[in-house]
C-alpha cells in the first residue's frame, strides 16, 4: 500500500512513517496542507491520513480539495479534536474514518487496512484468490495451504495485484506501490519482481495466476473469493 501522511507534528509524522514502513507500506510525508494537496493530487495512493490542524491549508480544506478534484482513495482523519460536530463535518466533507489522539497503533493500522480492502471490494483481512491466500495482517502467503516466503518488495506487488484481482494493473502503478522514488522508464525491476512472484506462486507453471497484458500491465487471474 502507498499511504500519504499529512501531519505537522514531526514526532507523530515520523513514528507513523516508521511503523507503516515496517508493515510493508510505501509512505509519502507532508508537513502542511499545501504540500499534502500537491502530493495527494500528483501520486497514485491507496489511502491518506490527514490531521485537521495543519499549517497553510487546514486539514478539512485539504480533504475537500482532494475530493473536489476526484481523488477517491480512503481518507482517515487523525486529530486531537474530539467533538461530535467535528466528526460530522469531516465525514460530510468526504472522510472515511476518524481517529482521535492519543491512539492505539494497532487500532489505527487495522482501520487503515480495512479502508483499503473495502475500497477494493474485500471485507476480510484474508485475500483469497483460487488456491492463493494472503493474510494482510500477518503478512504471510500460502498456496494450497503451503507457506511461501516473499521479500518485502515481492509481497507489496502480490498484495496489490490480489487487491485488484480481475483488473489490469499497470507497471507504473506497481512501481508506485513499491518504491518511494520514481523508477527510470527503461527500468525492468518491476518485470523482475513479477517474474519472481510468478515462480514462487507457481513453480511448476500450472496455476498461471498472473497474466501479462501487452502494453497495459498485469492481471491477477486466479478467481477472487468474496
Amino acid at each position: 500500500m502507498r499511504i500519504l501522511i499529512i501531519e505537522d507534528e514531526a514526532p507523530v509524522r515520523e513514528k507513523l512513517r516508521d511503523d507503516l514502513s515496517q508493515r510493508g507500506c510505501t509512505v509519502n510525508l507532508a508537513a502542511d496542507g499545501e504540500e499534502g494537496v500537491f502530493i495527494g493530487s500528483e501520486y497514485t495512493l491507496d489511502a491518506a491520513i490527514i490531521d485537521l490542524g495543519l499549517p497553510k491549508i487546514p486539514g478539512l480544506e485539504v480533504l475537500r480539495q482532494l475530493r473536489y478534484i476526484g481523488r477517491r482513495f480512503p481518507i482517515l482523519i487523525l486529530t486531537a479534536r474530539t467533538s461530535w460536530q467535528e466528526k460530522v463535518t469531516a465525514f460530510t466533507a468526504g472522510a472515511d474514518d476518524y481517529v482521535t489522539k492519543p491512539f492505539e497503533w494497532e487500532e489505527l493500522f487495522a482501520r487503515l487496512c480495512a479502508l483499503v480492502r473495502r475500497a477494493n471490494g474485500w471485507t476480510s483481512p484474508l485475500l483469497v484468490c483460487g488456491p492463493v491466500v494472503l493474510d494482510t495482517h500477518r503478512h504471510c502467503v500460502t498456496v494450497d495451504g503451503r507457506p511461501v516466503a516473499f521479500s518485502n518488495s515481492e509481497l507489496r506487488i502480490l498484495e496489490h495485484l490480489m487487491l485488484c484481482a480481475g483488473k489490469v494493473v499497470s507497471k507504473q502503478e506497481l512501481a508506485e506501490r513499491v518504491y518511494d522514488e520514481d523508477l527510470e522508464p527503461q527500468s525492468n525491476v518491476i518485470e523482475v519482481h513479477v517474474a519472481q512472484v510468478r515462480r514462487k506462486l507457481d513453480p511448476h507453471d500450472e496455476l498461471k495466476p498472473i497474466e501479462t497484458i501487452r502494453g497495459r500491465g498485469y492481471l491477477f487471474t486466479a478467481p477472487r473469493k468474496a
